[in-house]
């Protein structure tokens, strides 16, 4: 095999050209025979194949398929050479790569059968479902029926008939090539995806308990090439080819410019396998047997035919005709003379070093500027870069030590270097730049700006204390002033100082165009102004309103007296200023009136929900599907959130806004297709909505605009036998969506990260420490409004529960349950209001930051953190399982987020210490970054 593609390549590089005095290759044969001839002659360590990629018409900005360009590449070649006049180029490729076999299909009523012969030059095998090749070949040519839609049209019967078909290989090519199909079209995504199936293949394929009827051909083939695609998506990656020497059975390793021989006579597919690929799932590799090679990634096999025994292989010598051998001695000249160039730059560079030394040696002693003489300033980082870099230096840039007055800045003194006026004209004669600075361009503005600024920040507590004692007397005409302004007005000079001091040093002695006494400051520190000042950053504009005017709110100002504001404004030159007759804005007070004649509308709107929909106000007699309630065949279904921001509006109309619309749309797929089941509903995701009377859902279709009725509906049905319930809702419940959101569901709960859970430590029986009342965790805002979303304890009984452990549940025999050990899906009731849904936490209870992926042991290291119980001392149960398997995951062990475990802790140790001492075990410090403490 080996010598008929040497043959193959000799035959191409020997087509004649048709100008052989200014040959110059266009077609892919001569591109193809060009580029043949310089892997034979050239100097190059690699070859560039530009000119046959863009004779081949491919596009270099998208990955090229191998599979694909397997087939063009072939394509295209036989198209070329069958154009030739030697014989023996015209049918090369179909002697070499190309094969037959035929479509059978017998026709299961007459038994007539029909042969569709067809050639092919590689088999297409599915890998899906299969570990060896054998078993992929064998399915290759397995029997398909046609049934159905896909049945046969049978000429004998002059009918589409239900029939069978297979492949029946007829003739195999010397090369075979075998493509495995790892890229499949996935329906779910609508793109294609790798498959990374491990796949064994022999080194020695017998073809001939595959082919029929050809005794006399020979079947046996030897491994020749493999081909790796590297990457796990089917739109990226890299091909590896490792390709075996047929006449010293060396295996090479090409990868783009890289080859390398691989140790030893075998295949080493080993280090290409053991690559790290981010695959989520990856199977481990199969043992393979003697004689065999597993992989995942081989995308491509080549067989060539085994030789006959005894029969010593030669490699022909391929000469280069003497119109490609010209291109070869051209393209040699050029790589030539860019190896001179080269040397040529790096000689040049040497010699510029030399002549730098020189240079430098001829200055240095120049430098120094001695007392008395002239001198220039030049920038020190320019110095340095000129004493160390051997190759040009950039021209003398000192525009960034100019102010703004075009001067030498004060603070800029000290990064420049003061050097002889002759040493200064000998560098800006041969390097350029400037502008030059003297002895006299130091900027006497900007020296006396920080003067200036450094008198003020002295004299500023000498004013802060004056001030302090003129604000505390009786002022009967002056200026308005802000509270929060006059708190904090020294710390907002002393920082509107330093920013000038700042930008001076920058090159501006102004900010913002306001001049020395800027208004345009830094936020302050808090601890220096009142609470709620943090945002101001001008002095008194706490007094502006939105309008730029005086602000209506009298009780944020302070009158003070003309010398108070006198001294304030020498600091603040820019602060608005408002006199004592200053009317505040009309367009706020008018905006006020406005908000007041609103709030009163508002709450007339609210009474008046209120009570047409008094019931779903307080959760008095609400419905429920647990029991669907006699007297009605329908309920209809709103968002909780709706009920929530409604009850919200109703509880304070002044403060929330008003709810205008329901919004169905929350609870229905893309498809308009309702996502919930009366069995998800009753298990659980009844907190999701909420349920409505058809009187309640008459008013509310009044009171809001719908976009979309929902509703669930009882039919009873009867039988002879039995009597049954069905229940249906409008929309139809989606399937595919409830499929999708189900399986999203799972997913997340696998796989969580930075997750909540909740560790409470409890005594015997499974109690909570002294069953303590929950600690509420929340501004006294949003105590209030806990305390308001209570449940009434009165209608249906399903809703006498509490979800947290506030009131126990009442059990059948009268007794109390407590919350923790009932589990979370019976802590939310089915149908109805939900509850509000922020955790209240038990005393004796603790909060922790956690992940799916973290390791019992891990949650174990936390919790002695938290609660100074050493991890042996330590029982965890959940739902009443107990947790034991320290190396197993908390996604595998069922720890969901808000999940809450028992802690039972066994006599723990009371010497922290002590336990650090006898576990010796810490967590990895990437570890502590993702989990933590939340409330102690």
């Amino acid at each position: 095999m080996e010598t008929h593609l040497l043959n193959l390549c000799m035959g191409i590089i020997s087509v004649p050209s048709t100008n052989l005095r200014y040959y110059e290759p266009k077609s892919i044969c001569e591109h193809l025979q060009y580029l043949f001839a310089l892997l034979q002659n050239s100097n190059r360590k690699y070859i560039d194949p530009s000119g046959l990629v863009k004779a081949l018409g491919l596009d270099t900005g998208q990955q090229q398929d191998a599979q694909e360009f397997s087939k063009l590449f072939l394509s295209l070649l036989e198209d070329t050479l069958s154009k030739q006049k030697s014989p023996s180029l015209q049918n090369v490729i179909q002697q070499q790569f190309c094969g037959q076999f035929f479509y059978v299909t017998v026709c299961n009523q007459c038994g007539r059968s029909s042969a569709l012969p067809s050639r092919f030059y590689e088999l297409e095998l599915n890998i899906q479902g299969h570990k060896s090749l054998t078993e992929c070949v064998t399915e290759f040519l397995k029997e398909e029926k046609l049934d159905g839609e896909n049945r046969y049209f049978c000429e004998s019967c002059q009918s589409k008939q239900s029939a069978t078909r297979r492949i029946k290989l007829n003739s195999i090519p010397p090369t075979l090539n075998l493509q495995l199909m790892r890229f499949v079209f996935d329906r779910q995504t609508g793109h294609k995806k790798k498959l990374n199936t491990f796949i064994s293949f022999p080194e020695q394929l017998d073809m001939a308990p595959f082919l029929e009827g050809k005794q006399d051909q020979k079947c046996v083939y030897e491994l020749s090439a493999v081909l790796i695609h590297r990457g796990i998506s089917a739109y990226s990656g890299h091909y590896i080819a490792h390709v075996n020497d047929a006449l010293t059975g060396d295996w090479y390793k090409f990868n783009d410019e890289e080859i390398e021989k691989m140790e030893g006579k075998k295949l080493q597919l080993g280090i290409e396998e053991d690559i790290a690929e981010t695959v989520k799932s990856q199977s481990r590799k199969p043992k393979c047997s003697k004689g065999y090679h597993c992989s995942r990634n081989a995308y491509m096999l080549v067989y060539k035919l085994q030789e006959e025994e005894g029969v010593n292989p030669s490699r022909p010598n391929m000469e280069v005709p003497a119109f490609l051998q010209r291109l070869v001695d051209q393209d040699n000249h050029k790589f030539e003379e860019w190896c001179t160039e080269m040397a040529d730059m790096r000689k040049q560079s040497v010699d510029k070093g030399k002549a730098k030394h020189e240079e430098v040696k001829e200055l240095y002693q120049l430098l120094p500027a001695r007392d008395g003489e002239q001198y220039d300033f030049i920038p020190l980082d320019w110095l340095k870069k000129w004493l160390d870099d051997s190759t040009a230096t950039k021209e003398i840039d000192t525009s960034l030590f100019l102010c703004c007055h075009g001067k030498l800045h004060p603070d800029k003194v000290g990064d420049c270097k003061r050097v002889s006026l002759h040493a200064a004209s000998v560098l800006y004669k041969r390097y350029g730049g400037g502008p030059r600075l003297d002895g006299s361009s130091l900027c006497r503005e900007c020296v006396s700006q920080r003067c200036r600024v450094l008198r003020l920040k002295n004299q500023l507590n000498e004013d802060y204390k004056e001030i302090a004692n003129m604000v505390k007397q009786p002022v009967s005409e002056g200026y308005w002033v802000g509270k929060a302004s006059l708190r904090s007005w020294r710390q907002l000079a002393l920082e509107q100082l330093e920013e000038e001091e700042h930008e001076t040093k920058h090159g501006s002695s102004q900010t913002n165009g306001q001049g020395p006494h800027t208004n345009n400051c830094k936020e302050f520190s808090p601890e220096f102004s009142g609470g709620g000042d943090d945002e101001m950053k001008t002095f008194n504009e706490d007094i502006l309103c939105s309008h730029g005017g005086l602000s209506i709110l009298d009780s944020e100002r302070k009158l003070v007296s003309t010398d108070v504001w006198t001294k304030l404004r020498e600091y603040f030159s820019r602060a608005p200023e408002f006199t004592q007759n200053q009317e505040p804005c009309r367009q706020c007070m008018t905006l006020e009136q406005e908000e007041k004649d609103n709030e009163a509308v508002s709450k007339m709107m609210a009474l008046d929900q209120k009570n047409q929909l008094l019931n779903l106000f307080h959760e008095k007699n609400r419905p429920t599907l647990t029991k669907w309630p006699q007297g009605t065949d329908v309920l209809y279904i709103v968002p909780l959130y709706f009920v929530d921001e409604w009850r919200k509006f109703i509880r304070r109309p002044t403060k929330s806004s008003p709810v205008s619309n329901v919004g169905n749309t929350l609870l229905l797929c893309p498809h308009g297709g309702f996502m919930f089941t009366y069995d998800s509903l009753i298990n659980g995701e009844a907190q999701h909505i909420a349920l409505l009377w058809p009187h309640e859902w008459d008013v509310i279709s009044r009171l809001f605009i719908v976009d979309t009725p929902i509703s669930i509906s009882c039919l009873p049905e009867s039988t002879a036998s039995s009597s049954t319930t069905q229940y249906t809702t409008q929309p139809d419940l989606c399937w595919e969506c409830r499929e999708s959101f189900l399986f999203q569901q799972q997913k997340d709960l696998r796989e969580y990260t930075q997750a909540t859970i909740y560790i409470r430590k409890v005594i015997d029986d499974n109690r909570a420490v002294k069953d303590a009342p929950p600690e509420v965790n929340a501004s006294s805002s949003e105590a209030e409004e806990e305390r308001e979303e209570l449940p009434k304890m009165e209608g249906d009984p399903d809703f006498s529960q509490s979800q947290d452990g506030v009131k126990r549940m009442k059990l059948s025999d009268g007794s109390a349950a407590s919350p923790a050990a009932l589990p979370v899906s019976t802590m939310t009731k089915a149908g109805g209001i939900r509850r509000s849904t922020r955790h209240r936490k038990l005393r004796g209870e603790k909060a922790l930051i956690v992940s799916a992926n973290q390791t019992l042991k891990e949650l174990k290291i936390q919790i002695m953190h938290a609660f100074s119980v050493a991890p042996f001392d330590q029982n965890l149960s959940i739902d009443g399982k107990s947790l034991t398997d320290d190396s197993a995951t908390l996604g595998s062990l069922g720890v969901i987020p808000e999940s809450i475990i028992c802690l039972k802790a066994d006599e723990p140790i009371a010497d922290y210490a002590a336990m650090d001492d006898v576990y010796q075990v810490r967590m990895p410090e990437e570890g502590f970054k993702g989990t933590g403490l939340l409330g102690h």
